[in-house]
């Protein structure tokens, strides 16, 4: 594939996991069906600008850094991983078959069982984020949402897609080249791994227990996974990363 091909394929996966002005890429299936292979290129793009929101409230307090971080995240995404998380948390947690989940999952309004697992999310991100200073708080991040995208293409890659439609339709057919993504997610795990290089070990460790328990959640009640539950293990993996570095400190 050409460089420019490439490019085209960057910014369609910036387009769909961002509400980052990128233009008008071309649209095709084929196009968006390679995108997954640079979600975890798009996490290092969000790392960044939450990254700078922590250096920017840094000198109020390290807890108003981490909230302004982790809300830079969610202004940059429009909440797209958030929302899958708290609808899994509503589906599973209020849905007693697997139809009945999958129903309340497609629901637009918001449960109690949403509510609580998003605030409970967002608070660890934040409790994780305050105990940081700068520098290592955005290698952190840069490295939980490169590695939290990398969580959701690995169940792209190894579960089947259980919706007839639904947002994550156009890229259900697996992660062709998801060896590429893997790539540059262990890429973005490096700068932490040179300030906090135990922290970045147990940043990986947590990531991949992250991974099992909450596919295994999804998968034996749904069968495979919905667009939701990709949102919920990317969330779940960013918690991990930062959990990891911050217990290493």
């Amino acid at each position: 594939m050409s460089l420019r091909e490439e490019w085209t394929v960057f910014r369609l996966a910036v387009q769909f996991l961002t509400r980052l002005p990128v233009g008008e890429p071309a649209w095709s299936a084929e196009r968006m069906a390679l995108t997954p292979r640079w979600y975890p290129g798009v996490g290092i793009l969000v790392g960044l600008i939450s990254g700078a929101a922590f250096w920017a409230g840094a000198p109020v307090s390290p807890l108003f850094a981490g909230v302004a971080a982790v809300a830079a995240g969610v202004l940059a995404t429009g909440a797209f991983h958030e929302d899958g998380f708290a609808d899994m948390c509503d589906g599973l947690g209020g849905g007693a078959t697997r139809e009945r989940a999958l129903e309340i999952m497609r629901d637009s309004r918001l449960g109690t069982y949403g509510v609580l697992g998003i605030g409970l999310l967002l608070a660890g991100k934040v409790a994780a984020l305050a105990v940081m200073g700068p520098w290592t708080a955005a290698a952190a991040l840069v490295a939980a949402h490169a590695g939290g995208r990398l969580s959701a293409v690995l169940v792209m890659a190894t579960a089947p897609y259980v919706r007839d439609h639904g947002t994550a339709k156009p890229v259900e057919r697996g992660a062709p080249g998801w060896g590429l993504g893997a790539s540059v997610a262990a890429a973005a795990l490096v700068p932490a791994a040179l300030l906090v290089p135990w922290g970045a070990a147990a940043a990986l460790a947590l990531l991949a227990l992250s991974h099992r328990l909450v596919r295994r959640r999804f998968e034996r009640r749904l069968g495979g996974y919905t667009g939701d539950c990709l949102g919920a293990v990317e969330q779940a993996g960013e918690l991990a990363v930062l959990a990891g570095i911050a217990a290493c400190l």
